[in-house]
């Protein structure tokens, strides 16, 4: 066996005295993984918090860059906000759809960046990593994002499922395979 090999080569049984290697820490720069942090996973109500946030954010600026032109420009009443959450008529769907393709860039843009969160998730000192810690992709946060229509589907239970299961994972961070920690 080669020396400081943790399994053995033939039979795959671990070496007594031999340390398991650990995943790569998360939050590291890239030049600094001098100690060991532990994982600290974001519980239900920071996270509940974060996402109020976020929507206030991008809620103001879709508003703005949005919804207000676009409204104007279909006919649709800014007094009457449910005419956008009930209505079916071609504009309407189609504000709908641009909305919820702004909030999946804003939301996978930022969670797959150096950030590793969103502005409301940053400000909270949260980041969203794969089970390694390890910083996710565009396409695993894009995962996420639709994975939380999942969430809502289930009558809210798929969020909720962030309260009670051991890594404080909601439905979509289980699709997703990622989890959102607190740094420490």
């Amino acid at each position: 066996m080669a020396e400081g090999a943790a399994y053995c080569t033939t039979c795959g049984q671990r070496i007594e005295g031999t340390e398991q290697p650990q995943p790569a820490e998360p939050f590291d720069s890239d030049s600094m993984a001098t100690r060991r942090r532990p994982l600290v996973y974001a519980g239900f109500w920071l996270r509940v918090v974060a996402y109020l946030l976020d929507t206030l954010v991008l809620g103001f600026l879709l508003g703005i860059t949005i919804l207000r032109p676009l409204m104007e420009r279909a006919g649709i009443s800014q007094e009457n906000p449910w005419e956008l959450i009930t209505g079916t008529s071609r504009q309407v769907l189609a504000i709908n759809l641009l909305v919820t393709m702004a909030a999946w860039i804003y939301w996978a843009s930022l969670e797959s960046s150096r950030w590793q969160a969103t502005l409301g998730k940053k400000m909270l000192g949260l980041a969203v990593t794969d089970l390694g810690g390890h910083r996710i992709s565009f396409a695993r946060a894009s995962g996420r994002f639709f994975g939380k229509f999942l969430s809502s589907l289930t009558l809210g239970i798929g969020y909720v499922m962030a309260g009670f299961t051991p890594n404080k994972q909601a439905l979509h961070d289980r699709i997703a395979r990622c989890l959102v920690l607190k740094k420490i």
